[in-house]
């Protein structure tokens, strides 16, 4: 069953992201998702208001700094 252009218009326009990814992948070598490691400086204040919202949501603070960041976007 060949696409016509517009199904094949609608299915980039929907993957759009995952089409941008292998993409960027095949110039780079490297993929966006993953996790690394990294070293930051904060406020004594800041540590602790982490902390607190670690124990109160039972979450990893890496998670609560990720979510605050994509909130962002």
């Amino acid at each position: 069953m060949p696409l016509d252009k517009k199904k094949i218009r609608k299915i980039l326009e929907k993957y759009k992201y995952i089409f941008e990814t292998l993409e960027n992948y095949d110039k780079t070598k490297e993929w966006p998702i993953g996790r690394e490691r990294i070293d930051i400086t904060l406020s004594r204040r800041t540590i602790k208001k982490l902390r607190e919202l670690k124990e109160k949501t039972g979450k990893p603070i890496s998670r609560l700094v990720e979510e605050a960041i994509s909130g962002l976007e």
